[in-house]
Formats: structure tokens, C-alpha cells, sequence
């Protein structure tokens, strides 16, 4: 129940946070500023809806006492009729925000990502799939007004990709794109069959939050750094220089390349963010894996084996198998229409979410 009480205290609670910050020992320290700036928006996101719950529920209480009264005159019980109307439109979606707004916050939602497409069974046809999905997702970018570079490439014979990396950067990015890591599955007939027979193939899709120094710290003595000459489709040098970054992380065996800039000065920043984002996610990953409640509730584990998508050409679907969603229009999909698709696995985590939040 939303009360008084319950407002006064998350009032009380920003002003000490506000309090907080103005200290030199959280204002000269990024990651506990960070924090409670975190927290801070969290704490005074909940105050404005249960502020604005409990001005519903006030006015509603009133309406209904004018209602009930009966020395109230015709017309003053004719507006509080039209009040109450409004009231009974409003208060439910002012409760939904604040359901919403009990969720935690992601700390990562509001960064941009990194992204990873890799051509899985199916040989060529896979490899081709991949450059399909590289097609859409970019499409949907340039809707959406996101900016996006390739970071490294390499391409297939056939056409599409063996494995492709690009980052996107705007509002939102990672909130929006967090559920479409995992294995993607293509059946259609592919150009090389005579038959006519429908194969099936699939490609594994990455999705990796951009991160910081603050957030995860990397050694340099923990660094192997390789240059290499950059290659281009069907292997030509793309330059003369050997520009191309490798770096790898030797603790954790991860290893990651940039090629795409003719600057290694540029490939190497690149590089190290993606080091960066690849740590973090398997940090993140094993924290939620000793959370298993919290695991539960995520549309999906994001791991690339998991199986969550198929895409059918012959019937022109689109399956999400986590939530169980069919789309019969694929060629629209392709051509980059996904918040249909990315609105409605949103929409399920948090219900997931707000179920989680009532159990504890």
C-alpha cells in the first residue's frame, strides 16, 4: 500500500542521497558516484509515482465521500461523478509506474553495446544468415538514429560473415538489445539448392554492454598485445600497415581483435573495449548464476546455446521461443521493423520482474 509514511520515507531517502554525493569521499570517487547516482534516480523515480498514487488515491477518497453524502447538491455530485470517471482511468497506471518503478534499476541499460554475429551450423548458408541478421540489426539502427561501425570482419566466400563485431551507440542501446543474444535459427531454401528442399542453419548473436574503467578493471602486465595487417573480403590487404589489434586477456584466455580502423591507436581503443565489455559480461554472468531466482526471471539466459529464435522463410514467420511470440511477417523483420518483437520481450521481463519483486 502506498502511504504517507511511505512517501516521507523514499523523501527522506533522496535527500540523504543528495547529501551523500556532495561528499569529497563519494565526489572524488567515480565508482561511488556512480553508485549513488544510480540509486539517487532509482529513489526519486519512486517518490514522484507514489507522490502522484497517493494524490489519485486522495482525490478518489473525496469523490466517493461527495457521492455518498447526501446533502451533496445534483451538480457537485454530477462533477464528482466525472472525477471519479477520470480517477478510475488513471490510478491503475499510476500504480502500474510504481510496480515498475520498485524494479531495480539495470545499471547497464542505459549503455551502449557491442555486438557479436557468428555463422554456426549450416556452412554457407549459415555464414550468409549472419550477414542477414548483421542487415537487420543495422537497419533497425539507422530507424532508431543509432550510430554503428564495424570492428572486425571476417567475411565468407560464399557471401555474409564467418563472424562479424560492430558496436551501436545511443539512447537505450543495451536496454533494448540485452535479449537478442543467443542462437538464431534460419530454415529456408538456400540459393545453392536444385530440390528445392528447406535446410536449416543458425548463427549465435552476442550482445555486450559497453563498459569502463570504473566498472572493471584490466591490467596492462595481464595483456598480450599482437599487431597484424588488416584483411579485407576474399583476403586482399585493406592497408599497408600492420594496424590490426590483438589483444589477449591471459587470466581469462579471452581474446579479442579490432581491424577496422587504419589507426592502431584507434584499432587498440576499440579492442579494449571490447576486452572490457567481454569481461563484464562474464563477471555478470557468473553473479546471476549464484542468484538463481534472478536468473529465472530474465527473459532467456542470453547464452549462445540457448535456442531463441526461428526465422522461416517459406511461411514468412518469425517464432521467439522464450515468449512464445509468432510474427508472420519476416520480410518486414529482416528489413529491420523489430520493436514489435523487442517491445514485447521488454514487456515480458519486466512482468517477470514485478512477480520477483511482490515475493520478497
Amino acid at each position: 500500500m502506498v502511504d504517507q509514511a511511505y512517501l516521507d520515507q523514499l523523501q527522506s531517502n533522496v535527500s540523504e542521497l543528495e547529501t551523500r554525493m556532495s561528499l569529497p569521499e563519494v565526489s572524488s570517487d567515480p565508482k561511488k558516484m556512480q553508485e549513488c547516482m544510480r540509486e539517487y534516480g532509482h529513489q526519486k523515480k519512486l517518490a514522484e509515482c507514489a507522490s502522484k498514487v497517493i494524490v489519485l488515491q486522495h482525490s478518489k477518497e473525496e469523490s466517493e465521500a461527495i457521492l455518498s453524502d447526501a446533502g451533496s447538491d445534483d451538480e457537485l455530485k454530477e462533477m464528482a461523478e466525472m472525477e471519479l470517471a477520470e480517477i478510475s482511468e488513471q490510478l491503475p497506471l499510476a500504480e502500474r509506474e510504481m510496480e515498475i518503478a520498485l524494479i531495480p534499476p539495470d545499471p547497464t541499460d542505459s549503455r551502449n553495446v557491442i555486438m557479436e554475429i557468428r555463422a554456426g551450423t549450416g556452412g554457407d548458408e549459415a555464414a550468409i544468415f549472419a550477414g542477414d541478421l548483421y542487415r537487420m540489426y543495422t537497419r533497425y539502427f539507422d530507424v532508431r538514429g543509432w550510430k554503428h561501425r564495424v570492428l572486425d570482419v571476417s567475411p565468407s566466400e560464399s557471401g555474409g560473415y564467418k563472424e562479424i563485431s560492430f558496436s551501436a551507440e545511443g539512447d537505450d542501446v543495451y536496454k533494448t538489445l540485452k535479449h537478442e543474444g543467443g542462437t538464431h535459427r534460419v530454415q529456408r531454401v538456400p540459393q545453392t539448392e536444385t530440390q528445392g528442399r528447406v535446410h536449416t542453419s543458425a548463427a549465435t548473436v552476442a550482445v555486450l554492454a559497453e563498459v569502463e574503467d570504473v566498472d572493471i578493471e584490466v591490467k596492462t602486465e595481464d595483456l598480450r598485445i599482437d599487431t597484424y595487417r588488416a584483411q579485407g573480403a576474399g583476403g586482399q590487404h585493406v592497408n599497408t600497415t600492420d594496424s590490426a589489434i590483438r589483444i589477449t586477456h591471459i587470466p581469462s584466455g579471452v581474446v579479442v581483435q579490432c581491424q577496422d580502423e587504419r589507426s592502431q591507436h584507434k584499432n587498440k581503443a576499440a579492442a579494449m573495449k571490447m576486452l572490457r565489455a567481454k569481461l563484464y559480461d562474464d563477471q555478470q554472468r557468473k553473479a546471476a548464476e549464484e542468484q538463481a531466482s534472478e536468473r529465472k526471471s530474465m527473459v532467456g539466459s542470453g547464452d549462445r546455446s540457448e535456442k531463441i529464435r526461428t526465422y522461416n522463410y517459406p511461411q514468412n514467420r518469425l517464432t521467439d521461443h522464450r515468449i512464445n511470440l509468432t510474427l508472420y511477417k519476416l520480410d518486414r523483420i529482416m528489413e529491420g521493423s523489430l520493436d514489435e518483437i523487442l517491445t514485447a520481450l521488454y514487456e515480458h521481463d519486466i512482468e517477470e520482474r514485478i512477480k520477483q519483486q511482490m515475493q520478497k
